[in-house]
């Protein structure tokens, strides 16, 4: 864990706040805003409350839309308690608030200097399940693996993970989001790097202007400058701005423009030449594209964000925080408010706390935040020194790599494993089973060979909670033919099943045929 510490230190040291590119720093937002301290503890609820309502409302829906987004007729379920009732007999729809609220329970716990340790082991270790980049990142903590986003460590850097657990970093920040940029420099590196770790970057920015900007439009163009302009991320949400400036009219357009420009999936091996993406950036464009074409409305711009489709659940919920900051928790409309009827008193799954209770302690982290910078906070109100948008740092994951192929290879108990490609990197994609259903829930030891030189042995921990996402992968190859060869002791009572390989080279296939 130590090597964790050092490593995201570093970044932190590295990932400086920079000037906005193209920005003359002129942001239109005043030195100072003054809330009371109803309408802050109003906006936080607000911001909770969304969140919850928009994962509820898109539960149904997530990733059973791919490339296709939901007819505007189609009804989707809503209802008096229906937060109750998922919290009750569907707990895990709820992760992305469930993460958010391990990271705040480390600030309650140790507070604004929390090491970077107590975060990785707090999601490393913790009771549920994950996925994509987070479960690569808790292998990798678990495994003392240095930098665990990284895009040379973790395949899926790029994915949404950090982006749908960074809405504590702008709720704890009001007005601060280059505060919120820096938590998420030390939080958000864990499990995300380049365009994933932006997602999350964006999103706390919102949350944080959506304190003192009640302009939806002014919310997400302003903190699109803590990104990069240089970065895909930072083109793909200027044109869907800018696509909703020339079709304001119609979100079905803009829906389709991003699909049209920014559906490639170059990390994450589970979307590679599928109809399936789970990327930070489009995803981020969905939420987006709830927002300005919601037009404040809370039901209509969730909705849209959920009939966007791929993770049509985690966007509505995004969506639906950073507009529910924006209006606070008294102006969300009655009726996606009876949707928590009954629920705020139960205890998220895998916490020690309820919406009530989160909003108690967000509301005096921010508090404490707001004086740690500056900031004052008196009897009735709060001034919030306001902090005009720092673009972060520029980084990008998987540089000039292209997938070219991804070829079927099923194969179980094959030992060795054993194919040949050619290009300049692979992604192996299996998982480690049990021979025997009696067989205790152990760990098998594997060996990479590439072109006859073992590269790494790995260990493959058959618990669910604890297992490597991706068998094998290797990235930055000489350009070539490579041949790979996987091997395992045959008497373990364990045995590698593989699934198919992505294989990368340093330019895109042609798409004629025969070429």
């Amino acid at each position: 864990m130590k090597k964790i510490a050092k490593s995201v230190a570093i970044a932190a040291a590295v990932v400086m706040l920079v000037p906005a590119c193209g920005s003359s720093g002129k942001s239109g937002l005043p030195a100072e805003v003054t809330l009371t301290k109803e309408r802050l503890l109003d906006k936080i609820k607000g911001g909770w409350a969304g969140q919850t309502l928009g994962v509820t409302y898109g539960s149904e829906t997530e990733f059973l839309y791919n490339g296709t987004y939901i007819q505007d007729y189609q009804p989707i379920t809503w209802y008096k308690g229906y937060v109750r009732d998922l919290m009750e007999e569907r707990p895990g729809i709820y992760d992305d608030i469930y993460m958010d609220l391990t990271f705040v329970e480390v600030f309650e716990r140790e507070g604004f200097e929390a090491s970077v340790d107590s975060f990785a082991s707090a999601f490393a270790h913790a009771d549920y399940e994950l996925w994509h980049a987070n479960q690569v990142a808790r292998y990798n903590i678990v495994k003392g693996v240095e930098n665990p986003g990284h895009w040379i460590n973790n395949p899926h850097a790029d994915d949404i993970d950090y982006q749908i657990e960074a809405d504590f970093a702008g709720l704890m920040s009001p007005g601060m989001p280059n505060t919120a940029s820096e938590i998420s420099d030390r939080i958000g590196h864990l499990m995300n790097y380049g365009d994933g770790w932006y997602g999350g970057v964006y999103v706390g920015a919102m949350y944080s202007l959506a304190f003192v900007s009640d302009d939806v439009e002014f919310v997400v163009t302003e903190a699109l400058k803590t990104i990069p302009a240089e970065s895909r991320f930072h083109r793909c949400i200027a044109d869907v701005i800018r696509w909703w400036r020339t079709y304001p009219d119609d979100w079905h357009r803009t829906w389709f423009e991003i699909l049209q420009h920014y559906s490639e999936d170059i990390g994450c091996p589970d979307g590679v030449f599928k109809a399936f993406n789970i990327d930070a950036t489009v995803n981020a464009a969905y939420v987006v594209l709830g927002l300005l074409y919601g037009g404040g409305d809370f039901g209509r711009t969730v909705d849209i964000a959920t009939r966007a489709g791929y993770d049509s659940d985690c966007n509505p919920a995004t969506a639906g925080g950073i507009l529910g900051t924006i209006l606070g928790y008294d102006r969300i409309p009655e009726y996606w408010m009876q949707g928590l009827d009954g629920a705020e008193q139960l205890d998220f799954k895998y916490t020690d706390m309820s919406l009530e209770r989160v909003y108690e302690v967000s509301n005096r982290h921010a508090l404490e935040m707001i004086v740690h910078n500056g900031g004052q906070v008196d009897d009735e109100e709060v001034t919030i020194r306001v902090q005009s948008p720092q673009s972060v740092g520029f980084e990008q994951s998987f540089p000039g790599m292209y997938p070219v192929r991804v070829i079927n290879f099923y194969t179980e108990r094959q030992n060795p494993i054993e194919f040949e490609f050619e290009g300049t990197g692979f992604v192996l994609r299996g998982d480690a089973q049990r021979k025997s259903d009696d067989a205790p829930y152990g760990e098998l030891e594997a060996t990479l060979w590439i072109d006859g030189e073992a590269i790494e042995t790995v260990g493959f921990p058959l618990s669910y909670k604890y297992r490597r996402h991706d068998l094998f992968w290797r990235y930055q190859l000489p350009k070539g033919k490579h041949r790979i060869r996987v091997e395992y002791d045959a008497t373990s009572p364990y045995y590698l099943r593989t699934w198919d390989y992505v294989v990368y080279s340093d330019e895109p296939r042609s798409s004629q045929p025969g070429v």
